[in-house]
């Protein structure tokens, strides 16, 4: 630094809120996970093609493998995993497994009445 130039403080802004308002017509689902096991990946294949076949452009997975973030169950207050937890629309709801019973998945997720 030479003599004479003082050094001007940088002023950080905070970052401007979100107001981005989730889309009501979008289905947020979160599939918790441990590392890419057999069942972990099976919960996630069994996800997607329920997804595709009967919310077809209308959902968002977010996958959240808890040997990366365990610090992440206590949001959704995780105690087996995989464990479906769909967060939009509300009430937020939760399934355990792979999700391979396709009708307990649509029932759990109130896309088909109970029988």
């Amino acid at each position: 630094m030479s003599a004479g130039k003082k050094k001007t403080p940088v002023r950080k802004r905070p970052a401007a809120p979100k107001t981005e308002e989730p889309d009501p017509g979008i289905w947020d689902l979160r599939l918790y996970v441990a590392g890419q096991t057999i069942r972990s990946l099976k919960a996630f294949e069994n996800l997607k093609r329920i997804c595709e076949e009967h919310l077809a452009g209308k959902y968002r997975i977010e996958v959240v493998d808890l040997l990366e973030n365990p610090k992440l169950a206590r949001g959704d207050q995780i105690l087996a995993i995989p464990t479906l937890v769909r967060r939009l629309p509300e009430p937020v709801r939760k399934i355990i497994g792979d999700l391979s019973n396709t009708e307990r998945v649509l029932i759990g997720l109130d896309l088909r009445a109970r029988s």
